[in-house]
């Protein structure tokens, strides 16, 4: 018999945690997990699921305009009710966390609903009693940080913003990272007077320099003040809204400001600090290959620990760091290479591989072809809109080893091709593969001149 009351004991039952539960528990691992929040973490409540459902609603905007190139003529004019979409949201995501409590019920694992705090290496304090475990997993996840300034009390975090009581008609975005981006294009379309406030010369840092040029372009074409080389200096309520006074000494009057300056690990209150388990240097848990800490019976995984802070990623990471700790054998490295992203702001951008710049820097020679084009749909609907496509060839191997893309449903085609550039795949291998007439997914495999070298 062990000596402990459980072989894995998880604090957290975001999408790593519940992973990381349901998988040691089959097995055969005792599991326990609490969760003091809501069952599904950032992603199901306040991040990736909401986001969306928010996304498809703000393209209804540019479907009615749209509409009418195809003879369609609606009624009356298109209404929009804030309500309607939050209230929808909210009972969707509460079905969710129903169907997430179901799955660790029948995977045999204790759901407790309270905040847990690592009293030692081997013990937790949770609910009002302290239980025993081999091994403590910690998958909290992050939390939104915002900078200090005059009226910050005055803001809403990415937690908050898709409960607002009402509607905003002039909306502030404070960032430059997928949140911030996605927002200012998701209140846009909902009918929001938008802007975006960001201290760089351009967002979506880290992302390929052709694409994130080309997605401002598309966003600033769709109606999005865009301010860049700017910063909040303070925020004041007035009669009516809210004044924000930027350090370009610009000043704005609007309804709500958002603060999408980032997200830390939510460690506060755990325990940890008096184990001194050691911390990176941006306030991450460290950890090896086999998601051990300092203190080896402590695990961690996802946001926590400061790597690609991606849903996918922290479900990668559970599985593997079962396999490390509940099943036999010592598998490889968790590979970190070619993982693809979204960002659903408008129109989408999707993107696998390196960017230009980190290809001619790891490849020196590289072959870059490119497609920016009107989609097809937009020739009768009369929407400027355009689509960008991008391949990245190592010359010396012919090797695809990046691909990005602008453009509706950019996230669904590159999910495609992510697979092909997983694999090494050449361009060769993309040449001699037929397209699907008439889509614009097609120009992944009919480009065959080369844009610059």
């Amino acid at each position: 018999m062990s000596e402990y009351d459980y072989d894995l004991f998880v604090i957290g039952a975001g999408s790593g945690g519940v992973r990381a539960a349901r998988t040691a528990a089959a097995t055969g691992a005792r599991v326990a997990v609490a969760e003091d929040r809501y069952l599904g973490g950032t992603c199901v409540n306040v991040g990736c699921v909401p986001k969306k459902l928010y996304s498809y609603a703000a393209h209804f905007h540019e479907a009615f305009e749209d509409a009418g190139g195809f003879g369609w003529h609606l009624a009356e004019a298109p209404r929009f009710d804030w309500a309607t979409l939050r209230d929808n949201k909210i009972g969707e995501i509460k079905r969710l966390n129903g169907i997430y409590g179901r799955l660790l019920d029948n995977a045999g694992v204790r759901l407790i609903n309270a905040r847990a705090r690592v009293v030692d290496t081997h013990h937790v304090e949770v609910g009002g009693e302290t239980v025993s475990a081999e091994k403590i997993l910690v998958a909290v996840g992050g939390w939104p940080w915002v900078p200090d300034f005059p009226g910050k009390e005055l803001t809403v975090d990415s937690n908050q913003v898709f409960d607002l009581e009402t509607f905003p008609e002039r909306f502030l975005v404070l960032g430059g990272g997928y949140i911030a981006v996605e927002f200012a294009s998701i209140f846009n379309g909902l009918g929001s007077e938008a802007h975006l406030v960001y201290r760089g010369d351009l967002f979506l840092r880290g992302f390929d320099q052709e694409v994130r040029e080309f997605t401002r372009d598309e966003m600033a074409k769709k109606g999005v003040n865009l301010h860049f080389d700017a910063n909040i200096e303070a925020i004041e309520k007035v009669e009516g809204g809210l004044r924000v006074t930027l350090t370009s000494g610009e000043t704005l009057e609007v309804d709500a400001v958002l603060a999408a300056t980032g997200r830390r690990p939510h460690l506060e209150g755990l325990g940890l600090e008096a184990l001194d388990v050691a911390r990176t240097e941006s306030g991450h848990l460290a950890v090896n290959e086999r998601f051990e800490t300092s203190v080896p019976s402590i695990l961690a995984l996802g946001d926590v620990t400061g790597g690609p802070e991606l849903t996918p990623v922290a479900l990668a990471e559970a599985m593997q760091l079962v396999r490390h700790h509940f099943e036999p054998g010592e598998p490889g490295p968790l590979d970190y290479r070619h993982i693809p992203t979204a960002v659903f702001c408008h129109p989408n951008i999707g993107t696998v591989g390196l960017s230009e710049a980190e290809a001619r820097e790891a490849c020196g020679e590289i072959r870059v072809y490119t497609a920016d084009f009107r989609p097809m749909k937009h020739t009768l609907s009369g929407s400027s809109e355009r689509c960008l496509m991008k391949l990245i060839v190592d010359e010396a191997s012919d090797v695809v080893v990046g691909a990005h893309m602008v453009g509706e449903e950019a996230g669904e085609v590159i999910q495609g091709i992510a697979v092909a550039v997983r694999a090494g795949l050449t361009k060769a291998d993309f040449d001699a593969t037929v397209g699907i007439h008439p889509t614009g997914a097609e120009e992944f495999v009919t480009m065959r001149t080369p844009t610059r070298r």
